[in-house]
């Protein structure tokens, strides 16, 4: 014969497991732990609305490296378009952005990567990092650099000589790693 139990031991015994599941989740959720709940996945549903759905958006492409820059690993510099292009040894681009040209612009055509310094003061009086000197025209050093702090320069001076062609800060990084001593530079209108 099984002896019954009283219904007030019953609700007792569910009183204390439910006051020992909440004292585990909350000794849990002061770990940082998080409990896992089952779910199911929602369901799709059909909608109403009788417009298309927008399509997925596309990152915004690079202009394409420019015709006769060379051939292999590279760097190119277009003057035009104000544009940089890190070019790998079978003419991919594995990189491009936008830069912000000083007032002195060297010639067309090829360079290479000379000094790199990795940071200084610029001849604006910015300081900056990943320097790569690559060129001289008129007695000014060419060279690609990033501002310390991530600006972008003010317009340049047109009285003032400089020869910064100044990147983002995540492009300057970019290029420092590219753009080792010995690196051509092809520089195109």
């Amino acid at each position: 014969m099984s002896a019954r139990l009283p219904s007030w031991a019953w609700v007792t015994g569910l009183t204390t497991g439910a006051i020992a599941v909440v004292a585990v989740l909350g000794v849990q959720a002061d770990q940082g732990t998080k409990p896992v709940a089952a779910t199911t996945p929602p369901k799709a549903t059909a909608t109403a609305d009788p417009k298309p759905s927008a399509a997925p958006s596309k990152k915004p492409t690079a202009p394409a490296v420019p015709a006769d820059s060379g051939t292999g690993r590279r760097i190119v510099y277009s003057l035009g378009q104000k544009r940089v292009w890190l070019v790998d040894a079978s003419d991919a681009a594995r990189g491009s952005f936008p830069v912000w040209p000083g007032t002195v612009s060297p010639d067309p055509g090829s360079y290479a990567i000379g000094t790199r310094n990795e940071a200084t003061t610029g001849s604006d009086g910015v300081p900056v990092e990943h320097i790569m000197y690559f060129a001289q025209k008129s007695g000014v050093f060419v060279a690609f650099s990033n501002a310390v702090d991530g600006s972008s320069p003010p317009p340049a001076d047109p009285d003032t000589r400089t020869g910064g062609i100044r990147v983002a800060k995540q492009a300057g990084k970019a290029l420092w790693t590219f753009g080792t001593a010995g690196t051509t530079v092809y520089v195109v209108e």
